[in-house]
């Protein structure tokens, strides 16, 4: 989009005094209504496009670009008075207002390199390997952060109680994503018995599930840009009673409004595609989240692992 053109799927610009006093004055209930307005589950509604720049906003959150709503602006691409004019729609009579909160977590200057695109690696110097490779590093580390400030007990007790007590756990993702829920479902699976990816090698995707029940839970996993098809099994998962659980990028995402828990990771850096680093984080934070909710029973499903271990001698003394 052209930074001059408005955005004509933003709501309407001046809210009613009577809702401006339930702006969220912080950002985790920021986050939480982002996801709301994704599902559908708030009388708040914003075209699909405002809901885009909400995302965003809440992924530059701490960033100096936010210090400027004319930088702001260049930065996603909008005409400043649609950013205006969102900040009207949630609640807050001027842009400021939103703007505190969003800068309340610390300004970096390290992360005026954070955007950068895959054009870094192909263009990097040649004869300096090693800094680019440290740059990329830090870049993780970022990503890392931004996904432990975004993250909260509650999402981690959430997601904990569903896995734990669900009959069945399946996970989906593809391409990149694949080698994610491989992993997370490896995590998962030393915990509790009846983890599996769906569509494995044994059965289809519709096949496996035609397999769940209600109430069996769903991990489906994908980023900006989005795969049809793993939006496509979530809506399907979703309409057949099937508790999804998404793990994305954005409030925004497209898996968030077939879901009923979404757990956000960031992944822009200067890798060549979408950096998993982040998402490999948060699938070690959900598995440990689970291990510390299912107890004694947690305990004993990984003696029991290791009691095979040790008796088909897998393992190198």
């Amino acid at each position: 989009m052209h930074p001059e053109t408005v955005d004509p799927t933003m709501a309407p610009a001046t809210p009613s005094s009577t809702d401006r006093h339930t702006a969220p004055r912080d950002l985790g209930a920021l986050r939480a209504l982002s996801l709301a307005i994704a599902r559908g589950e708030t009388d708040l509604h914003l075209g699909p496009k405002a809901q885009e720049v909400l995302a965003q906003l809440l992924e530059l959150s701490g960033d100096q670009a936010l210090l400027s709503i004319s930088t702001l602006a260049r930065r996603l691409e909008v005409n400043p008075s649609t950013i205006s004019r969102l900040a009207r729609a949630l609640g807050y009579e001027r842009f400021g207002e939103l703007q505190s909160i969003l800068l309340s977590e610390r300004l970096d200057g390290s992360r005026s390199f954070y955007r950068q695109h895959a054009t870094a690696a192909l263009a990097a110097d040649r004869g300096d390997l090693l800094a680019q490779a440290r740059q990329l590093g830090r870049e993780h580390c970022h990503n890392i952060e931004r996904f432990l400030d975004g993250l909260s007990n509650t999402d981690l007790e959430a997601f904990a109680e569903r896995v734990m007590g669900a009959g069945r756990v399946r996970l989906y993702g593809v391409r990149q994503f694949h080698a994610f829920a491989s992993f997370l479902a490896y995590g998962l699976a030393m915990l509790r018995a009846d983890v599996a990816l769906l569509g494995g090698s044994d059965q289809g995707v519709a096949e496996g599930l035609a397999a769940l029940s209600p109430g069996d839970v769903l991990i489906a996993a994908s980023c900006k840009p989005y795969t049809r098809q793993v939006v496509e099994v979530c809506r399907a998962a979703q309409d057949h009673g099937i508790r999804v659980i998404a793990v994305t990028d954005f409030a925004s995402s497209p898996l968030v409004r077939h879901s009923e828990l979404a757990i956000l990771a960031p992944h822009e850096s200067s890798f060549v595609s979408n950096s998993m680093v982040a998402f490999a984080a948060a699938a070690e934070c959900l598995v440990n989240a689970c291990a510390t909710h299912g107890g004694e029973a947690a305990a004993q499903a990984l003696s029991r692992r290791d009691l095979f271990i040790e008796t088909l001698g897998i393992e190198q003394p």
